[in-house]
């Protein structure tokens, strides 16, 4: 007798996984994972990520006064701006993969 003929099948034929429990509970019911203050600071990152930075691009040439006083000229302010939340975001998932080994 294979291993397939003892396991039980469904009316196609193929195997059917039948846990323990309550079959209609949610995969994530028994984990006491929250989202918590670093899941909101993820959230923030994000929206500076793709709202605000992407907003502040549309406004440099409006800004341009802003930008000379900072010694930068316009395309210096194109290409650096990005990398503000590319950063940042690099960052935050170095520091949440040390949290999370630590853990």
């Amino acid at each position: 007798m294979t291993p397939d003929e003892s396991a039980p099948a469904d009316a196609d034929g193929g195997y059917v996984h039948r846990p323990e429990g309550d079959a209609d509970a949610s995969p994530d019911a028994g984990t006491d994972a929250e989202f918590g203050t670093s899941g909101w600071a993820l959230v923030g990152m994000l929206v500076v990520a793709f709202l605000i930075v992407p907003g502040a691009i549309l406004l440099l040439p409006a800004a341009q006064g802003i930008i000379r006083a900072l010694g930068l000229t316009l395309r210096d302010a194109y290409l650096t701006l990005p990398l503000i939340p590319a950063f940042a975001l690099g960052a935050f998932a170095v520091w949440s993969a040390l949290r999370s080994h630590a853990e």
